[in-house]
């Protein structure tokens, strides 16, 4: 058995429909606020629905019990709930999880974190760090999936990528690299982990299948939409100065992610796809898709 815990997320959707078509048995664990169409669509595809909370231990080891991998895509970053704070989901909640996995006999955890070159100090970013310690030191076996910046969000106008209206807001001065991966991507590694052995005990560097400059993005953009962009900068030393004025954890961390956008995150793929020879999305094949609509 497979408990996938935010499988009412975007990555973690995407990897509950994954396991099912592979014909894997899926648990989803969701709180007892989950939207129920949500719940409802889980349901649909023959999954069974647990509740629990990653503040709430007990409820942990009660959904624990039976499985043998546990892949958690959890974050508070979008959650929207009492309580949903970096530190109690995100640092707290995920220890949590560690330790009932252990103690259940849970065989092997695949946690999602992110990029090992973004280092700014940010609470997101500090709490997934500790949690991966703390996975690692653990008598689970592991596997960490480390992505970079997920297509579906930093190319979305939600993050000043308005590419419905022809705008882009650049952080920094956009030359620097960033090895942009989509989501469905990250999704298709989490699931595969579940049965390689090459998964085990391993920390994967995840990225699309070139590094593109966010300005490089824009050109592909403005060449399959055939219309030019307006492009906003936001630089550095602003972006600093907004860190430390942020009187909130995420406000904090998205900040933070901004600035390690700035500096680039190129990644050399071709170890991870030796193990795991997945057809990457290209930044031109997300561009095509959503200007498309």
């Amino acid at each position: 058995m497979n408990l996938v815990v935010g499988a009412t997320g975007m990555l973690g959707g995407q990897i509950v429909h994954r396991l099912v078509r592979s014909g894997k048995p899926v648990k989803a664990l969701v709180r007892t606020t989950a939207a129920p169409a949500a719940v409802e669509d889980l349901k649909a595809l023959g999954i069974e629905v647990v509740e629990g909370d990653l503040r709430d231990p007990a409820s942990l080891t009660r959904a624990c019990q039976g499985v043998a991998t546990v892949i958690s895509t959890a974050t508070a970053i979008s959650g929207h709930q009492p309580g949903d704070s970096i530190s109690e989901i995100d640092l707290g909640g995920q220890r949590n999880l560690v330790d009932a996995a252990g103690a259940s006999g849970v065989r092997h955890l695949i946690y999602t974190s992110f990029s090992g070159n973004l280092r700014t100090p940010e609470p997101l970013g500090d709490s997934k760090r500790a949690v991966e310690r703390y996975l690692m030191d653990s008598q689970v076996v592991y596997t960490i999936l480390r992505p970079t910046y997920f297509m579906e969000g930093w190319l979305s106008p939600f993050l000043g990528f308005d590419y419905p209206n022809a705008q882009a807001r650049i952080y920094g001065s956009g030359r620097n690299p960033i090895s942009w991966i989509s989501l469905q991507d990250v999704a298709e590694f989490a699931a595969r982990c579940v049965d390689n052995p090459d998964a085990r005990a391993k920390v994967l560097e995840l990225g699309g299948p070139e590094p593109l400059s966010p300005l490089a993005v824009v050109c592909i953009f403005e060449e399959s939409g055939g219309r030019p962009f307006t492009v906003e900068h936001v630089p550095e030393d602003v972006l600093s100065a907004q860190l430390e004025q942020a009187d909130n954890d995420v406000s904090k961390s998205v900040i933070g992610l901004m600035l390690d956008y700035a500096h680039g995150d190129a990644k050399d793929m071709t170890e991870v796809l030796g193990a795991f020879p997945i057809r990457l999305t290209a930044v031109r094949d997300y561009a095509t898709r959503v200007l498309a609509g």
